[in-house]
């Protein structure tokens, strides 16, 4: 089994007081981690959300319920937890009133999730985001040099646990995690009437991809209004499909404002929304495959290491343009992505002249592995 990061971040929040919140997509290892952490507690009672049985205990549930159906467990584990009407205070009884108990709680989609608990347990929760397989976790298992040799598949086909654990079935695989994500967690949410528009939308981010966002031209490309349209991309990126990045603008003359980029959480998801799965000597896009996987690896393991920074890309209209852009540590740290490693970059002279304390970096095949681990 390959070990998730989380497993061990997760253990030092483990506390009575307060709860634990796990989200991400569904299949990418959330019950298996919710499992190895039962296996750390002699007494611990693990729940699923998806079972009908579970939902009817925690319907008006009382507090003397609630402390009834715990007694004697150190650790409650609920799973699916957007499945339960009213988590959020289902959540806050048990941790302000069982004794000395521990809660973590898991979903596939924050839109649920997060929306029923963020008020509920303010104060009283720790919020942890789950990806698909990371760089260092699968260099762990495998070992950085044989990790390095699959870098062509991870580009292509991504790296959600069941992908990388059957070679030889990848495409069948992402092509049932398409269906699972978009027709189980997105396209059942209330408000989505035009199902089809939602695929449509998600292709064209798909040719997008690296790429700067009108959402004026998906409004015309898809046949939605720009209201719709920013709607359903922040249900998109709820659910863990997508995500945006914000353009840098400190009211330079030059810099754009109000401009994004919207990256997919996993390069094989997106590949199987255009059923492009061509190696990438042959592709037009490997450049662009390229940085979202640098992107999301990034994010990765910023969020499993817990750096704190604020993210995003740069460009002016006369385009000079930086990829990606971290400010930490009261500076300003710029990068640019180039799957060709003998390419060139040069530090666009308007940056470093507006922002002198800055670092400029390239990242390539040749050196990412510092980068995202």
């Amino acid at each position: 089994m390959i070990t998730r990061i989380l497993n061990e971040n997760i253990k030092e929040y483990l506390q009575p007081g307060k709860a634990v919140l796990i989200m991400g997509p569904r299949q990418i290892g959330k019950t298996t981690l919710i499992e190895t952490l039962a296996a750390t507690e002699e007494h611990s009672l693990w729940l699923n959300g998806d079972d009908i049985d579970v939902r009817s205990r925690f319907e008006n549930v009382s507090t003397s319920a609630l402390k009834e159906m715990l007694a004697g467990y150190e650790l409650v584990l609920i799973d699916e937890a957007q499945r339960i009407s009213d988590i959020g205070l289902k959540l806050k009884m048990i941790v302000d009133n069982v004794k000395n108990i521990k809660v973590v709680a898991s979903g596939s989609s924050s839109f649920d999730l997060a929306n029923k608990v963020k008020e509920s347990l303010a104060g009283r929760k720790w919020e942890f985001r789950m990806f698909p397989l990371s760089y260092s976790e699968l260099a762990a298992h495998h070992g950085a040099l044989d990790e390095s040799r699959f870098l062509e598949k991870r580009l292509i086909y991504g790296s959600f646990p069941e992908v990388v654990t059957s070679p030889g079935r990848e495409v069948r695989i992402l092509s049932e995690l398409i269906d699972s994500t978009l027709y189980k967690d997105i396209l059942s949410l209330d408000g989505l009437r035009k199902p089809d528009k939602v695929v449509k939308l998600l292709q064209a981010l798909a040719l997008q991809l690296g790429s700067e966002v009108s959402y004026a031209e998906l409004s015309r490309t898809v046949g939605l209004d720009l209201q719709t349209i920013e709607k359903y991309i922040d249900i998109l990126e709820k659910c863990f499909v997508v995500f945006r990045l914000q353009s840098l603008s400190r009211n330079l003359r030059k810099e754009l404002v109000k401009t994004r980029k919207i990256y997919f959480y996993d390069n094989g998801i997106r590949n199987s929304l255009i059923n492009n799965f061509n190696l990438l000597n042959v592709r037009t896009d490997a450049g662009a495959l390229w940085e979202n996987f640098i992107m999301v690896e990034r994010w990765k393991h910023i969020s499993y290491s817990e750096i704190f920074c604020n993210c995003f890309f740069w460009r002016t209209h006369d385009q000079q343009e930086i990829d990606y852009i971290e400010e930490r540590e009261g500076k300003l740290f710029a990068y640019e992505f180039k799957w060709n490693a003998n390419r060139k970059s040069r530090f666009p002279a308007v940056f470093s002249k507006n922002y002198p304390e800055s670092e400029f970096n390239v990242v390539n095949p040749e050196n990412y592995t510092a980068f995202i681990s």
